[in-house]
């Protein structure tokens, strides 16, 4: 298949834009250049689920196919939502989320833009007080389905975060992997010893910071007051 930026565009623009990686690369339009360089197939992506299975085969003028359950499953849309109680200020969420909808500073509490979340869930696994949950947007049962017409407008606002993010750290957003899409058992298991050792690392940290501040307050509140006559 003779490579199109065009035709990239044109499945990027069908996709759902929540930038989960499910797919085996790293945001949606890398999964669609992918697909039109043979990389990959049509039935990656999770969140698109069959509808967006149909448009990109449409696309392609090829037939559909079921989703490929190895990339997942479809999930109702949620947001995450930090609890600021247990945050430590350690930024590995802000560093994971795509589209930039955490908001917080080193040593401080964090929070979710949930207007501006994807759902992708990459922030959950960086997180080392595991302070982050998934909360389910109204359902259907609930409210009423939402317009085509909005849920477009979500998915380009999201692909122009997800863009504007990866402008910020100079990253190349068409950048296709020479590896197949699914990691490599010893890479996963090096991932995974590495984010374990990261999150002990952090709570470390915090519960020295912790004893530091308990140490100052125990201080002062020993401390003598003097009076006046």
């Amino acid at each position: 298949m003779k490579f199109s930026k065009q035709l990239i565009k044109e499945i990027d623009a069908v996709l759902p834009q929540v930038q989960c990686r499910q797919c085996g690369f790293a945001g949606c339009e890398p999964y669609a250049a992918a697909i039109v360089a043979g990389q990959a197939d049509i039935n990656q992506c999770p969140p698109g689920d069959s509808a967006v299975i149909d448009k990109i085969a449409a696309l392609l003028n090829i037939d559909a196919k079921p989703l490929n359950t190895e990339h997942g499953f479809p999930k109702p849309r949620s947001v995450a939502v930090i609890d600021e109680n247990l945050c430590i200020g350690c930024t590995f969420c802000i560093r994971s989320c795509p589209v930039d909808a955490i908001v917080g500073a080193a040593k401080q509490m964090h929070t979710v833009i949930s207007s501006e979340c994807t759902g992708c869930e990459l922030c959950l696994s960086p997180c080392p007080m595991d302070c982050i949950r998934m909360v389910p947007v109204a359902s259907q049962a609930d409210a009423e389905k939402p317009e085509q017409s909005v849920c477009d407008s979500q998915a380009d606002r999201a692909r122009m975060r997800y863009q504007l993010r990866l402008q910020r750290l100079g990253q190349n957003k068409m950048q296709i992997p020479d590896t197949p899409t699914k990691p490599d058992t010893d890479t996963m298991g090096n991932q995974m010893v590495a984010d374990k050792i990261r999150k002990q690392a952090a709570v470390q940290a915090a519960l020295k910071r912790a004893a530091v501040i308990r140490a100052q307050a125990n201080d002062k509140s020993s401390k003598p007051r003097s009076t006046t006559l």
